[in-house]
């Protein structure tokens, strides 16, 4: 039976998010019905996905980031590039400063995730057809040109914390394509619940396989705490001419570099806690 402790904590986080959620819907919505131009729209939706990602992710999750690295100088248009673990990452990066993500066509469809992506300013691509990834990847250059910031998963999949799978290349070249940079970024998960990040816990940060996303989320929620780090890499540069693969590999290999994977422990201690309070004797 789970615990009434980590139920109740659980119940609280998901008013706290829901309140937070139900502001940007409506905050979303007024923007949508009030600008008309979409590049501009693109960018008030960004900021306003940012402002309300930040404040789930303090306070309705809890979560303790530590951002490092962070350049002082703000390029006009740059690509950030990021290993993904699932939601969560998502709400710490987007809290930083305001981006505009890449997701899938299956996101745009997803009952919730969807309406809530579209709001946030996303860019949606089809990674199967080859055709449409290349039109795709010129129209995400010429958002570069206009000055967006836009935030790329290469591993096109979130994954369960023990290693950066590789790069996906071709919209990589977007930013070559626009002549802006790219920007690495790593993300790690430090401790929960008083832990180094370890195979017991990561259901509840990492969103893989065939978990739902209300299954996981319920995870995490009821989580007492998380710290997580950001640390901002050496920026590249790349040209239109430039071999593909090598712009994915060199900022794969800084990433994977940086990461830090989950901690196994053994198989008894590894099934997800249903009282997550601990006894200090």
């Amino acid at each position: 039976m789970e615990s009434i402790t980590s139920t109740i904590r659980g119940l609280i986080k998901a008013v706290f998010f829901l309140f937070y959620l139900s502001v940007y819907v409506i905050t979303s919505l007024f923007i949508a019905a009030t600008t008309r131009d979409r590049s501009k729209r693109r960018r008030r939706f960004s900021a306003n996905a940012s402002r309300y990602c930040g404040l789930i992710a303090r306070n309705a999750l809890g979560i303790k980031l530590t951002v490092i690295n962070k350049p002082a100088a703000k390029h006009a248009g740059s690509l950030l590039v990021a290993n993904h673990m699932g939601f969560v990452d998502i709400l710490l990066l987007a809290g930083i400063e305001p981006m505009s993500f890449i997701t899938s066509n299956e996101m745009r469809e997803t009952p919730l995730l969807g309406p809530v992506t579209e709001l946030a300013g996303c860019f949606y691509v089809e990674r199967r057809s080859r055709t449409k990834i290349l039109s795709e990847m010129k129209r995400l250059a010429e958002s570069l040109k206009d000055g967006l910031n836009i935030v790329l998963y290469p591993e096109a999949t979130s994954t369960n914390g023990e290693k950066v799978l590789p790069f996906k290349r071709t919209l990589m070249m977007a930013a070559a394509e626009a002549g802006v940079p790219v920007q690495p970024v790593v993300i790690n998960f430090r401790s929960i619940n008083g832990e180094a990040f370890n195979t017991k816990w990561r259901d509840a940060v990492c969103w893989y396989g065939d978990a739902t996303f209300v299954e996981y989320f319920w995870k995490t929620l009821r989580l007492k705490s998380v710290t997580a780090e950001i640390e901002y890499l050496e920026i590249l540069h790349a040209k239109p001419e430039d071999e593909r693969g090598a712009l994915a590999d060199k900022a794969h290999a800084m990433i994977s570099a940086k990461f830090v994977p989950v901690q196994q422990v053994p198989p008894a201690a590894e099934q997800f806690p249903t009282d997550l309070e601990t006894d200090p004797t």
